[in-house]
């Protein structure tokens, strides 16, 4: 698997993994606690994108995941109880780690955090941080395996979608 930048024309198709993974939560085959229409959209990936901070996964030449890679902390996260405190610059964050269904456990996750791990370090940064929400299960433990620890639990208002749970994850490069 490789990991770039993403590009225009990836944004359809990273939209379109949303809307597959929003679709599996409606059958009850997964618990991300997204919620379609709200988050994440079209308009999540494009915003990302005109940052710079949208990064598209690829096994051959197939998109199979997308994450949104920046500095930026959600004010929820002044509520996380962090064992590492470090400048902001230094602070690498996670947001919307997003794997086409059909790869589901293939293990393209894991390998997207690697990247995320080296792109941190090639940055100067001595912190990751992300979040998901408390009834993502699967993603707590996934993230758990990796190294990252729980820093807390934030009830809140997330990314448009009212009373979240909001667990805070963190590790130490």
């Amino acid at each position: 698997m490789r990991v770039v930048p993403a590009q225009k024309n990836d944004l359809e198709k990273i939209a379109e993994i949303y809307e597959l993974i929003h679709r599996e939560e409606e059958k009850g085959n997964t618990s991300t606690g997204w919620v379609r229409n709200i988050y994440p959209t079209l308009e999540t990936a494009e915003e990302a994108f005109e940052k710079g901070e949208l990064y598209a996964a690829y096994k051959d030449e197939k998109l199979v995941g997308s994450a949104v890679i920046n500095h930026f902390q959600a004010d929820s996260y002044k509520e996380g109880n962090w064992r590492y405190e470090s400048e902001d610059e230094k602070i690498m964050v996670l947001h919307t780690l997003a794997v086409h269904p059909d790869y589901f456990r293939h293990g393209f996750g894991g390998e997207f955090i690697r990247f995320f791990e080296m792109f941190a370090l090639s940055q100067g940064c001595t912190v990751l941080r992300m979040d998901t929400q408390a009834k993502n299960k699967n993603a707590r433990e996934f993230y758990r395996r990796l190294g990252f620890e729980e820093a807390g639990i934030v009830p809140c208002s997330f990314n448009g979608i009212d009373s979240v749970d909001l667990v805070m994850l963190e590790k130490k490069l």
